[in-house]
């Protein structure tokens, strides 16, 4: 081999052997949440169609929650089953850990769908009332509503511990119940409350789920109370959201889509706020008496 030829070869390897580095500076993390959770094709091309969509028909809405309820009262009846104690701990955590991610997913997709899609801010709070359910908006309301179908199973994981059954209150399986049918009406209404409504919940039960993942794992979190106080806040930040959509439906001529799914909401946010007052009156106050007649008597 000629020392031309040589030279040439060295040359053209130490070519190929060049490697760029990635410039991670390029990398925008808003544009891959963008591209995934809004304009994915899945999500971009939603449509709500009543009857053809999954569990979209009056039909599955009304299986569905008289199918819970009857269940429900029924093994809580007839308890004939429960699980072990460490396998029942290794479900429940799965399946907060499961609601966690689910709910914080919708919470990005919910609020990035609004700001990306809305042509202004009062878009935001009100639909114009020709709005179509479909979009990706109504695609995470859609995830919405599929997800409060599986949060029965919060109602199965107590009915199969038969020492926590008495645990299961009318609070509980009021809102597992009612809140499936509030979301198929917000879908089917094109509610003009849900993009505020999906990010507020999402938000709360991903703090929520995160202290019922603790609990199963076995940690006994501080914070038990400060979950029910969220909640709490949650359904007072419902009222200044549906306050606004009235004001707006009522006080222009246009008017907002969904009206009648937001009387709805408003009227189940109401008694939810009142069973979620009384429940905390009644759990928070026994505690906070018990520690002060104990520290009388010590």
């Amino acid at each position: 081999m000629t020392t031309t030829t040589a030279a040439a070869a060295i040359t053209t390897v130490n070519t190929t052997a060049v490697v760029l580095p990635m410039n991670y500076s390029t990398i925008n993390p808003t544009s891959i949440l963008l591209d995934w959770l809004v304009n994915h094709p899945m999500i971009l091309n939603f449509s709500w169609s009543e009857g053809q969509t999954l569990g979209s028909s009056p039909r599955f809405l009304t299986f569905t929650v008289l199918s819970y309820l009857s269940l429900t009262f029924f093994l809580s009846q007839n308890p004939f089953f429960s699980l072990e104690s460490h396998l029942r701990r290794r479900i429940t955590a799965l399946h907060n850990f499961i609601l966690i991610v689910i709910s914080f997913t919708m919470a990005i997709g919910c609020t990035l769908s609004t700001l990306s899609q809305s042509p202004d801010v009062h878009y935001i709070i009100c639909f114009p009332t020709n709005t179509k359910p479909k979009g990706p908006i109504f695609f995470w309301a859609y995830m919405f509503y599929l997800s409060k179908i599986y949060e029965y199973i919060d109602t199965l994981l107590i009915l199969m511990n038969n020492k926590s059954i008495s645990r299961l209150s009318f609070l509980h399986v009021y809102h597992h119940a009612t809140v499936v049918i509030m979301c198929y009406l917000g879908l089917h209404t094109t509610q003009s409350s849900l993009p505020l409504v999906i990010v507020t919940n999402c938000l709360v039960h991903v703090f929520m789920y995160s202290y019922y993942l603790l609990c199963a794992l076995g940690f006994r979190p501080k914070w038990k109370k400060l979950v029910t106080d969220c909640q709490i806040l949650q359904f007072l930040s419902s009222f200044v959201i549906f306050s606004l959509i009235f004001g707006y439906h009522f006080g222009t001529n246009s008017g907002c889509s969904g009206i009648w799914g937001c009387v709805f909401s408003a009227g189940f946010v109401i008694t939810l706020l009142y069973l979620f007052l009384d429940f905390h009156s009644k759990s928070y106050s026994a505690v906070t008496n018990k520690l002060k007649l104990q520290d009388k008597e010590m």
